[in-house]
């Protein structure tokens, strides 16, 4: 099965520290050899997107930063699991490395397979 893991957190103002970027690139290393990272990446500051909403017949864009959101989207992980719970395992070693904020785990859809949802 795959997941998406979506990180959020509140946004910070400085980059990551060498030891953080260490820290990570060593966890992104080991999921890849290991087979249960497929993809990862982190995102930019907020100030340099836009979020586009549709209502109706109406589109509009709002340029960031999104200074009323509490916390903003600061990347994502697409795991490969044997199940939710092991999802759940990689994803509580992720925020071990990465520190304050939340993993939104959803099941990805598999059109090849006869996936039956966790």
């Amino acid at each position: 099965m795959r997941f998406l893991s979506i990180y959020k957190h509140s946004e910070r103002t400085t980059p990551p520290t060498s030891e953080e970027m260490a820290a990570m690139g060593k966890l992104v290393e080991d999921g890849f050899k290991a087979g249960w990272l497929v993809a990862t990446e982190g995102c930019l500051p907020s100030k340099l997107g836009a979020r586009v909403r549709r209502s109706g017949s109406n589109l509009t864009v709002t340029d960031g930063p999104f200074t009323e959101a509490k916390e903003v989207v600061g990347g994502f992980a697409i795991l490969n699991a044997n199940s939710k719970e092991e999802a759940i395992e990689l994803t509580r070693q992720f925020l071990k490395v990465v520190g304050e904020g939340e993993c939104e785990l959803r099941q990805l859809y598999d059109a090849v397979a006869d996936t039956k949802v966790a």
